[in-house]
C-alpha cells in the first residue's frame, strides 16, 4: 500500500462542530473560517495577537480557566466551547465593565463594540465609570475621545507594526494607563502623517474621522480605488445621499486595507463648491492670462453654454485648423489620472480625428526617461516585479525616491520588510523620513548619480562578483560597460558624489552578495538631463549581478500618478501605439489602420515641452488638454503659459477651472474619478476595476462621452456603448492584456498583465527565462558622466530640488480642494537647512523670495534637516508659488524629459526684498 503524507491540519471541534485548523491559526481564526463568531476587541487580521481584552474567552474541556480565543492555538481532540453558559457570562462581563468607562455616543454608535454589546445583550453596565476627559480635536482629520478608549491596543500595533509610523504608545500604569502620541503631545502637533490606519483599527470610536456626519442615516458602500498615487490601492466609499462621507481601506493585493492621508481623507474635492458643472465659452475680448484669474469666479471670463455650443465650437475650432495647417499643427494631452479606456479613446482621437501623433502625457515630465532606457536594455517599460516582492528581497536599493511622502502604503511594506530583517539600502542628496530605517543611507551630491552608480559597477567588476554566467547567458556588451567603468573607482569617485570610498565598497558588496536585491527609484533619477543614464546604470548594476527575474529581485520605477503605467500602455506617447508598438513600424501601422479604418501618421509626435516650443513657434495652432495641468506642471512656466495663450485654439476637459484652464476658449466640465466606472493600471501593472459612486454635479459628463462627442464631430464614427466596449478593442489590439476580458475583471478585480490568454494567471514577475529584444538578451547600456544643464554659481549659488508633500498630489487641483489635506498644509513652504537659514538670517515661517534666471516665488521657510548646505527643496503644488516658475526646459535627449531636480537659484529674505525694492523706488 502506498505511504500517505501526514496531514498538517489540526481536528478539533467548537460548539459541537468538527473543524480543521491550519498550523499558526488560533482558535478564533478557525472558528471565523467556517463562519462561528466569538466575541473579541484587542483582535484584528493583520495585527499581532495580544489577548488583553479578555471578551473572547473561550471554554476548553478539562481546563480550569478559560482561554482567550485569539491568541490560543487548538490541539488534536480538543473540545471547545464558545457559547457555554460559563464562556458568555465571562463575555458579557467584560463587556459590561468596559461599557462603564465608555461614553453614551460610543455605545449606541455603529462601532465594533456597540455591535458585540447589541449581540450579547449587553444593555447597562451596573459599574461606576471613570471622570470625563475632553476631546482633542487638534487634528482636522482625528477626533480623540479617550473616554471611550477601551486600552485595547489595536491603534498602537497598527501604527507601529503595520504602518511602522511610531507615533501613538502606552503610557503610565494601571487605571492611569492610557494611549499617547509621541511624548504626550495633542495628535495635531504630533509626527501623525494621517493615514488613519488607527481609525480604520479602534473597535469603539474613540479615534473617528473628525468631519463625519453625525447622523445615523444608512449609508451605501462601493468598491472602488484611490485616485491619487501609483500604487493602486483598493478602498471602498461610504456614500450618503450624494455625499462620500468616509473611505475605509480594502483588503486589495496592492495594499491589505491599508492606506494613506490623501487616500482616506482625499476624497471631498469632488464636492468643492468650484467644481465645473456646465460647459464654459470665453467671452469676447477676454484676455488669455493669470493675471488675476480666479478660478471661483468663472463668469468673469467665460459665460456658460449648451453642451451642443459648446461642442460644436470646441469641434469646430480644431477641424477648421486641421483642414487648414494640417494635422500636425494639433496636439492633445490626455491624463494619467482618468481610466485606461479614456486613455485609448483620447489617444484614437488624437490619431484619428486629428491627423497626428502629438500626443502625450505627464509621463513625459516623470518617467519618460526610465521607460526609454527599460525598452532599450530589457525590452520592457514597466516593473519588473511587485513591490510586494520586497518580503522576498534581502536587499532593497531605493534611490531618488521619497515613498513616504509620495507612495506611503509601498513605503509601509517596506518597513514591514527591514522590521523582517531585510536590508535597506538609501541613496538620495536629501535624507528623508524612511532613512531613518535603512542600514546604509548614502546622501549623495545633486547631479552625481552616474558616478556613485558607475562607482558600485566598478566594485562590484573589480571584486570578482558579478554573476559570469547570467552575464553570458542572458546579456550582451558587459565588455563595453567594463571598459566605461574603469576608472569609476571609489577613491576617484568618493569626492565627486561625496561618499566617502568605504562605503561605497560596502554598498557595492552589500547588494552584489544578496540571494536576492531589488532597485526602486523615483523621479529624482528619472527628472535630469541624463536621466536615462541614470536608469542604464540602474539596470546595469540589476544584470550584470544576475538580480532580476526572481522573486524579490529586478527594477521596480515608482509611477508617479494612479493610471500613469495604464495610460502609458494605452498608447498616450507620441512615438509608440497601444502596448508600445511604434508607430513608425509599417506592420503595425498597417494594423492598426485596419481595426481604425483609416491612415495614420507614420512620423512620431512631439512630446509635451516640443509641443509647447511648437505652439510659441506658431507650429502647433490648437490644442485638446483632458486633466492635465502643464501651466502648473511643465518647467519654465512663464515660457509654458505663454505658449498656451498664443494657441489659437484651446479645449480644456476637467473637473475644475485649473491654471491651464484660463487660457481655454472653451471648457468642458468632466467626471471626477469616484464618478466613473474603468480599469486602472497601478505601478505593479495590476489592472483593477475603479466604480462609480455618485454622478457628475449638474451638467458635467462622463470624460468617455465627452471624448466621444468630439470624436464624432471631427468626422471620426466608433461603436462604443460604454466602458466595457472600449475595453475589448483595447484587448484585441494590445497582446499584453489580450487574456482579461471585461467579464473576468469584474469577477477577479485585479489582473497582472502580460496576459496572453483566458486561463492566464498573470504575470506579476517578468524575465525569468528571456527578455522581451529581439535575441531574447538584456542589452548593456555603459553611460558616461554629463552635468546638468545649469550650474550654481555667483549669483544663484544654490541647487533648487521639487518634488511633492505627502498631503498635497502633483499640481494641487484636487488636493488643495480636499478639505483635510489644505488643511494640514495649506502654505507654500520652502525647505531648506538650518545652516541655509542661518547664512539668511531667516528662522522658520519667515518668508523668502527664491530667483532664478527665469522667474521668481515667496514662500514660508521651513527647517529641513535632511537637506544640506547649498540646496532647497520647493514643493510644486502650490499656485501662488509656483516651483515651475525657477525650473528650466533642458531635456534629456533620449527621454525628452525636462531637468525638474536641478537648477540654480539665489534666495532673499522678504525683509531684505521690500527694502531693495524701496531703495530702488527711491531711486
Amino acid at each position: 500500500m502506498a505511504d500517505t503524507a501526514p496531514s498538517t491540519q489540526i481536528r478539533f471541534s467548537i460548539d459541537g462542530r468538527e473543524l480543521d485548523a491550519a498550523p499558526g491559526q488560533s482558535i478564533l481564526e478557525a472558528a471565523q473560517a467556517i463562519g462561528i463568531e466569538i466575541p473579541h476587541l484587542c483582535h484584528q487580521p493583520g495585527l499581532r495577537p495580544d489577548g488583553n481584552c479578555r471578551a473572547c474567552v473561550v471554554e476548553i474541556e478539562g481546563e480550569r480557566t478559560l482561554a482567550p480565543s485569539c491568541c490560543r492555538a487548538p490541539a488534536p481532540g480538543m473540545v471547545v466551547r464558545s457559547t457555554s453558559e460559563r464562556a458568555q457570562r465571562a463575555q458579557k462581563m467584560v463587556l459590561e465593565l468596559l461599557s462603564a468607562d465608555l461614553p453614551a455616543q460610543a455605545q449606541t454608535a455603529d462601532s465594533e463594540f456597540a455591535r458585540w454589546r447589541r449581540q450579547l445583550g449587553v444593555d447597562a453596565s451596573r459599574f461606576d465609570a471613570r471622570p470625563p476627559c475632553p476631546d482633542d480635536t487638534s487634528h482636522p482629520a482625528i477626533t480623540v475621545s479617550l473616554d471611550a478608549c477601551i486600552q485595547c491596543t489595536r491603534c498602537v500595533r497598527a501604527c507601529r507594526e503595520i504602518q511602522v509610523n511610531d507615533v501613538i504608545g502606552y503610557a503610565q500604569r494601571g487605571a492611569a494607563a492610557h494611549i499617547i502620541f509621541d511624548l504626550g503631545d495633542p495628535l495635531g502637533r504630533s509626527s501623525c502623517v494621517g493615514c488613519g490606519e488607527c481609525v480604520q483599527a479602534c473597535p469603539t470610536d474613540a479615534l473617528r474621522v473628525a468631519a463625519e456626519p453625525a447622523t445615523s442615516a444608512p449609508t451605501t458602500q462601493v468598491d472602488s480605488l484611490c485616485p491619487y498615487c501609483g500604487v493602486g490601492c483598493q478602498l471602498t466609499y461610504h456614500v450618503q445621499g450624494e455625499k462620500i462621507v468616509r473611505v475605509e481601506g480594502r483588503d486589495g493585493p496592492a495594499n491589505h486595507a491599508r492606506l494613506c492621508v490623501k487616500g482616506r481623507f482625499g476624497f471631498d474635492y469632488i464636492h468643492h463648491p468650484e467644481r465645473l458643472t456646465r460647459p464654459l465659452i470665453r467671452r469676447e475680448g477676454k484676455p488669455k492670462s493669470l493675471d488675476g484669474f480666479d478660478p471661483s469666479r468663472p463668469l468673469d471670463v467665460f459665460r456658460e453654454a449648451s453642451w451642443d455650443e459648446a461642442l460644436a465650437l470646441a469641434a469646430d475650432g480644431l477641424r477648421q485648423i486641421r483642414e487648414a495647417h494640417g494635422g500636425r499643427s494639433l496636439a492633445g494631452f490626455g491624463s494619467a489620472k482618468g481610466s485606461n479606456e479614456e486613455a485609448y479613446v483620447f489617444q484614437k482621437l488624437v490619431r484619428t480625428g486629428f491627423g497626428s501623433n502629438n500626443v502625450d502625457h505627464c509621463t513625459r515630465l516623470c518617467h519618460a526617461s526610465s521607460v526609454a532606457a527599460l525598452l532599450e536594455g530589457v525590452g520592457s517599460g514597466a516593473v519588473s516585479n511587485p513591490v510586494a516582492d520586497v518580503a522576498d528581497a534581502d536587499v532593497i536599493l531605493i534611490i531618488g525616491a521619497n515613498p513616504s511622502a509620495n507612495h506611503p502604503v509601498a513605503a509601509s511594506f517596506i518597513k514591514n520588510a527591514v522590521k523582517a530583517g531585510k536590508t535597506l539600502i538609501m541613496m538620495d542628496p536629501r535624507r528623508t523620513d524612511l532613512a531613518r530605517h535603512a542600514r546604509y543611507f548614502l546622501q549623495f551630491r545633486p547631479d552625481s548619480d552616474v558616478a556613485l552608480l558607475n562607482c558600485l559597477i566598478h566594485v562590484i567588476i573589480d571584486e570578482g562578483l558579478v554573476d559570469q554566467h547570467f552575464v553570458e547567458q542572458r546579456t550582451e556588451d558587459f565588455a563595453a560597460l567594463r571598459e566605461q567603468v574603469a576608472d569609476f573607482s571609489p577613491e576617484r569617485m568618493a569626492p565627486v558624489c561625496g561618499i566617502d570610498a568605504d562605503t561605497l565598497r560596502t554598498v557595492a558588496r552589500c547588494y552584489a552578495r544578496a540571494n536576492a536585491a531589488m532597485i526602486f527609484w523615483g523621479m529624482g533619477v528619472s527628472q535630469h538631463v541624463h536621466g536615462t543614464d541614470n536608469v542604464r546604470c540602474l539596470i546595469a548594476l540589476a544584470l550584470i549581478t544576475g538580480q532580476i527575474g526572481r522573486p524579490g529581485t529586478g527594477l521596480h520605477p515608482l509611477r508617479g500618478q494612479n493610471n500613469v503605467q495604464g495610460a502609458s500602455d494605452a498608447g498616450l506617447i507620441p512615438m509608440v501605439l497601444p502596448d508600445y508598438q511604434r508607430v513608425d513600424d509599417p506592420a503595425i501601422r498597417a494594423r492598426f489602420e485596419a481595426a481604425w479604418g483609416c491612415a495614420l501618421d507614420p512620423v512620431p509626435g512631439l512630446t509635451v515641452v516640443e509641443i509647447m516650443d511648437a505652439a510659441l513657434a506658431g507650429q502647433i495652432r490648437g490644442m485638446l488638454i483632458m486633466g492635465e495641468n502643464p501651466a502648473m506642471s511643465d518647467p519654465d512656466l512663464n515660457h509654458a503659459r505663454q505658449a498656451l495663450a498664443s494657441l489659437e485654439h484651446l479645449v480644456v476637459q476637467d473637473i475644475f477651472l485649473t491654471e491651464t484652464a484660463a487660457f481655454a476658449d472653451v471648457v468642458l466640465p468632466a467626471s471626477a474619478f469616484p464618478e466613473k466606472d474603468g480599469s486602472f493600471t497601478n505601478t505593479d501593472r495590476r489592472v483593477q476595476l475603479g466604480r462609480a459612486a455618485l454622478k457628475p454635479p449638474g451638467d458635467a459628463r462622463q470624460d468617455l462621452w465627452i471624448l466621444q462627442q468630439l470624436a464624432m464631430r471631427m468626422g471620426c464614427q466608433w461603436p462604443f456603448q460604454d466602458t466595457a466596449g472600449v475595453f475589448d478593442e483595447m484587448r484585441r489590439l494590445m497582446p499584453s492584456i489580450a487574456g482579461i476580458d471585461w467579464q473576468r475583471l469584474l469577477r477577479e478585480e485585479s489582473i497582472t498583465y502580460p496576459c496572453h490568454s483566458a486561463d492566464d494567471p498573470g504575470q506579476p514577475i517578468l524575465f525569468s527565462d528571456d527578455f522581451p529584444t529581439s535575441n531574447g538578451r538584456a542589452r548593456i547600456v555603459p553611460a558616461g558622466l554629463v552635468p546638468a544643464a545649469e550650474r550654481p554659481d555667483t549669483e544663484y549659488p544654490l541647487v533648487l530640488i521639487t518634488g511633492r508633500l505627502l498631503e498635497h498630489w502633483h499640481t494641487g487641483a484636487m488636493t488643495r480642494r480636499a478639505t483635510v489635506l489644505d488643511a494640514l498644509e495649506p502654505d507654500p513652504v520652502v525647505m531648506m537647512a538650518p545652516s541655509v537659514m542661518a547664512g539668511l538670517g531667516v528662522g522658520p515661517g519667515d518668508m523668502v523670495r527664491l530667483y532664478s534666471r527665469r522667474g521668481q516665488v515667496e514662500a514660508q521657510v521651513r527647517v529641513d534637516a535632511g537637506m544640506r548646505e547649498g540646496e532647497v527643496f520647493l514643493p510644486f503644488c502650490y499656485r501662488e508659488a509656483a516651483a515651475n516658475l525657477l525650473t528650466h526646459d533642458a531635456l534629456d535627449p533620449w527621454g525628452k524629459i525636462p531637468e525638474f531636480k536641478y537648477c540654480a537659484v539665489q534666495l532673499e529674505a522678504l525683509a531684505s526684498c521690500a527694502a531693495t525694492e524701496a531703495a530702488d523706488h527711491v531711486r
